[in-house]
């Protein structure tokens, strides 16, 4: 078997393979085999019918199905002898039998390597999550102008029994909660939100843009289901599709980083997922909860 590399970046390679007409022969044979034994040919019984006619009424799937298991088989054993490790499956295309011989090619991107530093104890500022006499007041105000009182009217016990609570302190004890549950969830996306930007700052690594495409494709997609849900037309779509192109794109680089650091820290670390537990969100549990605030 021929196998050659071509770098085209950092990252991407391509291999050219070219599998010798006895190996493809043997494959074709092994799969013709297979279906002798279940093919129903005319004139014969069940696995009886010679090779030959089983070729000629069969070629086609069979040489798909040789096709189906050499490609992958010779790939692998071309990974390993070239010692590369690619971080996806690989783009086949270029397939052609010619005079008993496979020729074909496979690109893809490699693993990068991923340098991570300072990645414990990184310092984040966290906003207080305590809810002010104001903020209460200005809610309270947003609530009586949605039940379309008076300006006047005054926010009493009745306004809250109203509301279904037994009195305005009840009221606003159930309110102050709610808005510090709030401010708590929106503090901890701020705070997640500054440690991946320092963990992406300071880390060092060439991004695989056959994952970055995966993902934008994704973003793309759910930004297109969102649109179409609040009703924006066909055209009005792709026009947004395409100004938010480029700032979908970052976000989507951003992620695939994002999620090769947590990989190696997840390496370093030791650290474990058992399956049907993400190993991503593991990591961001470990390291992110144990993160010094200011």
């Amino acid at each position: 078997m021929k196998v050659s590399v071509k770098k085209i970046d950092a990252l991407r390679r391509e291999m050219h393979f070219e599998v010798p007409r006895d190996r493809v022969t043997k494959k074709m044979d092994e799969i013709l085999s297979e279906i002798v034994k279940h093919a129903k040919v005319p004139g014969f019984r069940k696995g009886k019918a010679p090779k030959n006619m089983v070729e000629s009424a069969h070629g086609r799937v069979a040489k798909e199905e040789m096709l189906k298991n050499l490609i992958p088989e010779v790939y692998q054993e071309g990974l390993k002898n070239e010692n590369l490790n690619p971080i996806d499956f690989p783009a086949i295309d270029q397939v052609e039998v010619q005079e008993g011989i496979l020729k074909f090619r496979a690109t893809f991107d490699l693993r990068p390597e991923v340098e991570v530093k300072n990645y414990k104890g990184i310092t984040v500022t966290k906003k207080s999550a305590d809810v002010t006499e104001e903020e209460l007041g200005k809610t309270l105000d947003f609530f009586k102008k949605g039940r379309g009182m008076d300006e006047n009217a005054p926010i009493d016990d009745a306004f809250a029994k109203s509301m279904g609570f037994p009195s305005l302190e009840d009221f606003k004890k159930a309110l102050r909660r709610n808005l510090e549950l709030d401010k708590e969830r929106q503090n901890r996306a701020e705070v997640e939100a500054q440690l991946v930007e320092s963990l992406v700052k300071t880390s060092t690594l060439h991004v695989p843009q056959s994952l970055v495409e995966r993902q934008l494709q994704g973003r793309l997609e759910d930004f297109q289901r969102r649109l179409k849900h609040y009703g924006a037309k066909d055209e009005d779509i792709q026009k947004k599709i395409e100004a938010s192109q480029k700032d979908l794109k970052e976000a989507a680089e951003k992620d695939v980083k994002l999620f090769l650091i947590l990989q190696k820290i997840a390496e370093i670390e030791k650290i474990e997922a058992p399956q049907g537990e993400n190993l991503t969100t593991k990591v961001k549990a470990i390291f992110f909860l144990g993160t010094s605030a200011e």
